[in-house]
Formats: C-alpha cells, sequence, structure tokens
C-alpha cells in the first residue's frame, strides 16, 4: 500500500513559502515507505512489472527516483517548468550550449568564469557558432553587440569575480525583442535571494557544487527551463550524453537544499560584515561586493534580489601581499570552490579564471593583486580575525 505524504504531489507545493519548500522539497517523503528521508535509489535499472507495463523508471542514465526528486525541487524553487541536474556545472552548461547551430551567435558577460569562457572558445566555436563579451551592466553596449543571428543572452550576475550586476527585466526585454533566449546563471544569489525566472529569464543555471549543496563535498549542475521544447532538448542531451547526476550525489544536493534558508542568510550577514572590515584595512586597495550602496549595481541589485550574498573580491596594495595573505590564513581555506560551509580563498588569476586570455584579465582587473574569497557560515569574528593576521 502507498502511504499518503504530506504532499504527495509536487505542484501543490506553490502554496508553500520558500523555506518550507527548500525543506519539505517536490514529494517531500518516499511515497512508497513513507521514509522522511528521499531514498536514493542506488540502482542501474529497473525491473519491468510485464510486458508493455512501466513503472515509468528503465534505466538511471534516462530517470532515477532521487535525481528526480532533486530536479523537481529546482523547478518549484527556481518557478520553472522541469529541471535537470547534471554531473557538474560544467556539465550544464554544456547543454545550454548545445541549443547553438552552426552560425549562431551568443552575447555573454565580459567578466565570465573561466570554464565558461572555455567551453565557448575552444568547443563551441570550433562548430561554427560565435561570442561576443559585452558588460551586461552597460544596456547600450548590449543592444550595439546584437546581430541578426544572435540567438542567446547568457548573464551571470553577479559576475564572477568582479561582482558585476546586469538587470534581468531590461536584459530578457532586450533578448525577446532580438528573438534570442536568456540564460542566467545563478549560482552565487541562489533562488533564496534570486529569481531569475520570475524576471524573465528563459533558463536558469548553477553550479550545484556550490551554494545549493553547501557542503564542499559534491559536484553538481543544475539548470532549470521555462519551455516544454527546451526541457525536450536536455532530456535528448542527457539521455545522450549520459550527463546525469548519480543518485548518491542528488541526496546530497537535496539534503544541502534543506538547509539553504538558513546558510544563505549567514553568508550574506557576515559578507556584509567582512566587505566592511576589508574596506577599512590599510592594505586592501579596492572590495568588490554588491552590497555596498557605492556599487554601480547597488539600485538594480535592491529591485531584483533579496540579498547579496557570501562573495567578495578585492584587490591589495602588492603581489606579495596577496601570496602572504594565500600562505598564512588558517581557518580560511585557501582553495578553488565557492558557497560551502568553509570559508575558502581563492586566486582567480591561477585558478578560476587561468583560461581566461591575459588581456582579458588584465581589462577586468584579474591581477596579480586580485584575491576573491567566499565567506562561509562561521562566526564572523574569527573570519576577521584569520584574515587580520594574514595580513599583518
Amino acid at each position: 500500500m502507498i502511504n499518503d505524504c504530506y504532499y504527495d504531489d509536487f505542484d501543490k507545493k506553490e502554496n508553500l513559502h520558500f523555506d518550507s519548500k527548500a525543506v519539505h522539497g517536490a514529494l517531500g517523503c518516499d511515497p512508497m515507505t513513507g521514509a522522511v528521508s528521499f531514498p536514493i535509489f542506488q540502482t542501474a535499472t529497473f525491473r519491468h512489472r510485464e510486458f508493455g507495463v512501466s513503472t515509468g523508471y528503465n534505466y538511471t542514465r534516462l530517470l532515477n527516483p532521487t535525481r528526480q526528486e532533486l530536479e523537481r525541487t529546482m523547478a518549484i524553487l527556481e518557478g520553472g517548468l522541469e529541471g535537470f541536474a547534471f554531473s557538474s556545472g560544467q556539465a550544464a552548461n554544456m547543454c545550454v550550449f548545445g541549443l547553438l547551430k552552426k552560425g549562431d551567435h551568443v552575447l555573454l558577460s565580459d567578466d565570465i568564469y573561466g570554464g565558461t569562457f572555455r567551453i565557448c572558445d575552444e568547443i563551441f566555436s570550433q562548430v561554427g557558432a560565435s561570442f561576443t563579451y559585452v558588460d551586461m551592466g552597460d544596456l547600450a553596449a548590449v543592444k550595439e553587440a546584437i546581430r541578426p543571428e544572435t540567438r542567446m543572452f547568457f548573464v551571470e550576475t553577479p559576475t564572477n569575480p568582479m561582482m558585476k550586476v546586469a538587470d534581468i527585466r531590461k536584459i530578457s526585454a532586450i533578448a525577446k525583442e532580438a528573438g534570442a533566449l536568456l540564460v542566467v546563471d545563478n549560482t552565487f544569489l541562489t533562488p533564496y535571494f534570486q529569481q531569475p525566472i520570475a524576471l524573465g529569464a528563459d533558463i536558469v543555471v548553477h553550479s550545484g557544487t556550490k551554494y545549493l549543496c553547501g557542503h564542499n563535498d559534491v559536484v553538481a549542475g543544475i539548470a532549470v527551463v521555462t519551455a516544454p521544447e527546451l526541457a525536450a532538448h536536455f532530456q535528448g542531451e542527457m539521455k545522450s550524453r549520459g550527463n546525469g547526476l548519480a543518485p548518491f550525489d542528488s541526496w546530497l544536493v537535496l539534503r544541502g537544499i534543506k538547509t539553504l534558508p538558513l546558510r544563505m542568510q549567514k553568508h550574506n550577514e557576515n559578507a556584509r560584515a567582512v566587505a566592511e572590515w576589508l574596506r577599512r584595512h590599510p592594505r586592501v586597495k579596492k572590495v568588490y561586493y554588491a552590497g555596498f550602496e557605492d556599487h554601480a549595481g547597488y539600485d538594480v541589485t535592491k529591485s531584483q534580489t533579496t540579498g547579496f550574498g557570501g562573495m567578495i573580491s578585492f584587490e591589495l596594495d602588492s603581489e606579495e601581499t596577496a601570496k602572504r595573505l594565500l600562505s598564512n590564513v588558517k581557518m580560511i581555506l585557501f582553495a578553488e570552490s565557492l558557497g560551502g560551509t568553509e570559508s575558502l580563498v581563492t586566486y582567480p588569476l591561477t585558478q578560476t579564471h587561468e583560461s581566461t586570455p591575459p588581456d582579458i584579465r588584465e581589462k577586468l582587473g584579474i591581477n596579480e593583486r586580485f584575491i576573491r574569497i567566499s565567506i562561509g557560515i562561521e562566526d564572523v569574528r574569527d573570519i576577521i580575525a584569520d584574515l587580520e593576521q594574514a595580513l599583518a
């Protein structure tokens, strides 16, 4: 007998507030057993009841109940039609750019994650697509960069690592007028702070490795789409490429999402305090943080988000100071990632943006003095004390 869960139809979750949606997910619990923690269906294949009769699950590469629970949960949280969970954020982006055909043109944020740049430059440019990088905060420049063959806008907001902000509503209007799709990378803010689909995006992507999972223990990617034809493309790509997220990894991200609201609140609170402290430090020459009122995108941020997130970048007075900081941090970890419970400090020049051409890095300000930090959920006094001793 199938037991009734608190909600046995994920569509009904629309009546809940975000925090409750995050905790209860799509089905909320296992409809067969009532297990409160949704089970890990660690199986490659599924038995057919008889000839011509399927449970709906045939082979995990195609569909797995644990992954489906994560995908439906993300569709609910982002307000989209369907979600897809991939083996990495890069795998999700590969699927996004797989929409392109020979001759198609894409506009991207000029300050884009180095891995996304690499996908465009080394893979899709070789099959006939073209790419233009533009400051998405400059709407005149965006309009000027549009071509007749422009088919997609790919936007990070805030950007990684310069924290530039784009007006999603206005970019959406420009994209629609051009007949192009709008894709928004929502990794930094998550649907807790920013919901791009409600602002006009067609596709939202995440590195699920980061805030969604939140514990630095899984690599994952998420995409949420708004239209059946987009869903069909993603389903076909996942079926053919075999890049769906494994059941156990799906469960880890589901578990992380349950505490997403609490973690994002703490990241946000801590980052504000650290950003203000950094701004006062004599060795810090500039702080890039979207929560400062004098940030160029502050008003836009306030209009489309409910928080600023946990990411900060800053420029120090010398390369020597930067290297001393990276070598001397104790509690803060010098590591290449972001969005976890632990504070992580990263050197974009040689880590996240090593694939970005040197001239572009220099133009953006990603130099040997530039540091990016993901503020964790530790006691903020300890985060600041560690930075202070490392900069001494």
